[in-house]
């Protein structure tokens, strides 16, 4: 509880003030193509003396939601995780829109919402703490958490503590607390691993409801390929380490997407490519 604490609270710190994601490389960083937003160069990460992470490159797009899928202990956590600035680069260079992380606004939404509210806060409190952190106006703060009351159509009492919440609505707290100062970039850490079916239906659909009215950079970590292409514009299939790309699949089917979608035939050819991938990636 204490680790992601700190974590929460040095995230609120980054919406807008000041962490640096990159550390000094000797090789000349490439922009990435037209509509990229974060750009990865020459990352290198070891844990234990060993590559995680060598000299990878990726281009995220921006105003997409890009899945990261591959073999466990690839690092699809760590990868958000170094680009949020939570974990320290070895090596290697990140950029959005050619703004180093001090410059950029980026929400995060943990896995495991038990841990990731303060229990000591009421929800409203919760969601209103990043922009008290930063200074934000009273006035300010009011009027954010009524836009987002209105666009995630709270019905439950926001003046409860999380533990008299159930657990899709601890979560829509976290994701509202994420989303509270307008980040550019909002990375999800498995979101909907410890909800039950029906809670994440509802939030899957919610998420994808506020991405449509946003447009904001989402990265989203899951170990579930048809909830990662359900919900993603792209796929990011992951080798096993030293970790590479070993894809970046597409799929363009138009939002809203609904249960029709599961059926889609450019659904179901996506998602054989990518289980295709993975597979080979697994046995290799």
């Amino acid at each position: 509880m204490q680790a992601i604490t700190q974590q929460i609270e040095e995230l609120s710190k980054y919406s807008g003030t000041a962490i640096t994601s990159s550390a000094e490389s000797s090789l000349p960083f490439i922009p990435g193509p037209i509509g990229t937003h974060i750009t990865l160069r020459h990352i290198t990460k070891y844990f234990a003396g060993q590559p995680l992470y060598q000299d990878f490159n990726l281009d995220i797009a921006k105003g997409k939601i890009t899945s990261v899928f591959g073999p466990n202990g690839c690092g699809k956590s760590t990868m958000i995780n170094l680009i949020a600035g939570l974990i320290p680069i070895d090596a290697g260079e990140i950029l959005f829109d050619g703004k180093s992380l001090r410059d950029t606004k980026i929400g995060y939404v943990f896995q495991n919402y038990r841990d990731a509210l303060f229990p000591w806060m009421k929800a409203i409190d919760n969601i209103r703490y990043p922009l008290k952190l930063t200074g934000t106006p009273k006035a300010k703060i009011d009027q954010r958490i009524d836009e987002l009351m209105a666009l995630f159509e709270i019905k439950f009492d926001l003046s409860r503590y999380p533990y008299e919440l159930s657990g899709g609505q601890q979560q829509t707290v976290s994701i509202m607390r994420a989303l509270a100062p307008a980040p550019e970039v909002l990375f999800l850490d498995e979101p909907f691993s410890a909800l039950d079916y029906e809670m994440t239906l509802l939030i899957r659909d919610k998420l994808q409801d506020i991405f449509m009215a946003t447009q904001v950079t989402i990265v989203l970590v899951s170990h579930d390929l048809e909830e990662a292409v359900y919900l993603s514009d792209r796929v990011l299939l992951l080798t096993k380490r030293p970790t590479r790309v070993a894809e970046l699949v597409s799929f363009d089917v138009a939002r809203p997407r609904t249960l029709a979608t599961l059926s889609d035939p450019e659904f179901i050819k996506t998602k054989a490519r990518s289980l295709q991938i993975f597979q080979q990636e697994v046995h290799r």
